[in-house]
């Protein structure tokens, strides 16, 4: 058997490099053990949603910054009016038509889910990003995960986006990370009469010759969240019109807007906190145009600016 601390007879300067692996060793342990408290946290997060795992009187508890300036003799009466509420109704399980309020409160979303969506995104359960193995291809996946329902009987409607992350051999420079290169929806099962992504259209017509009228049924798409999961189809040639390019870009922005700030933040879109943060992001973004604006037109924009005279002093002139 090896002599446990076999360490103790190498050289000095290697002793070092073995304890700065052990030091990086423990930090891994760290945060693996870390990463697993945050997995935990996600999977009871889902559990709370879908009344799977009740929070504790502890987890409940949360101080609004407004309660600052409240006595605490108002906030035991008002603890203890809002208890009697409570009791009088009945309690739903989990957090009813969570994901569907996410998707009322953020724009971009709401802007596609209509009225005759909401009854089947009320049972809409979770929302999960799972990434490409290692050395595969680079992607991702949006797994939309549906309870038992009248509609269709997919239990998880998938979106998968495609990446590239290398930059462009004609402009190196202007690599700014991973970028979508393209995505594949799914299939979706509905139930008979039940496909909200397709509407009828009755139509009278009248025969020329016998002057009869008779009733033709005609099949048209119909405008719905649902068709997120049947995007345009790129052609081998990668030829795209204005107006498909456009579609194209909108349905990657969506994409990379759930991975990024929808599914890690959902909680914030469902009290509307999130859409408050990203209402100031854009006024910093704008301001900053603005600035920049300002600055880069200032010279030319005044009125007494001589272009002749601001020539490179003789020292940063090529010699």
């Amino acid at each position: 058997m090896a002599d446990i601390d076999n360490k103790e007879h190498l050289p000095r300067g290697v002793k070092r490099r073995v304890n700065a692996l052990k030091n990086l060793q423990a930090k891994c342990a760290q945060i693996e053990a870390k990463f697993y408290e945050e997995v935990h946290d996600i999977e009871r997060k889902y559990a709370i949603i879908n009344a799977i795992y009740e929070p504790t009187e502890e987890e409940c508890e949360w101080k609004p910054d407004e309660e600052d300036d409240i006595s605490e003799e108002l906030k035991e009466k008002a603890k203890i009016e809002d208890e009697k509420k409570d009791e009088e109704k009945e309690d739903p399980k989990g957090i009813p038509e969570f994901w569907l309020t996410v998707f009322k409160n953020v724009d971009v979303l709401s802007d596609m889910v209509q009225e005759h969506d909401e009854p089947i995104l009320k049972h809409l359960k979770d929302i999960k990003v799972k990434f490409s193995d290692a050395g595969q291809p680079m992607s991702f996946v949006l797994e939309f995960h549906f309870e038992p329902n009248e509609y269709f009987t997919n239990e998880v409607l998938t979106k998968t986006y495609r990446m590239r992350s290398e930059p462009d051999d004609s402009d190196p420079f202007s690599f700014d990370g991973p970028e979508i290169m393209g995505c594949t929806g799914c299939q979706i099962d509905w139930k008979k009469g039940k496909n909200v992504t397709l509407k009828t259209i009755k139509k009278k017509q009248k025969h020329k010759g016998c002057g009869t009228v008779h009733t033709v049924t005609k099949t048209a798409s119909n405008d719905s969240f649902f068709n997120f999961f049947a995007p345009l189809e790129v052609p081998e040639s990668g030829d795209l019109d204005a107006a498909a390019e456009a579609t194209l870009a909108a349905d990657f922005e969506i994409g990379h807007f759930l991975r990024e700030r929808i599914i890690p933040r959902s909680v914030l879109y469902f009290t509307g906190e999130a859409i408050d943060d990203d209402d100031d992001d854009y006024d910093e973004e704008d301001e900053e145009a603005d600035e920049e604006g300002e600055e880069e037109g200032g010279e030319e924009n005044d009125p007494d600016y001589d272009p002749k005279k601001d020539q490179n002093p003789a020292e940063c002139q090529q010699q």
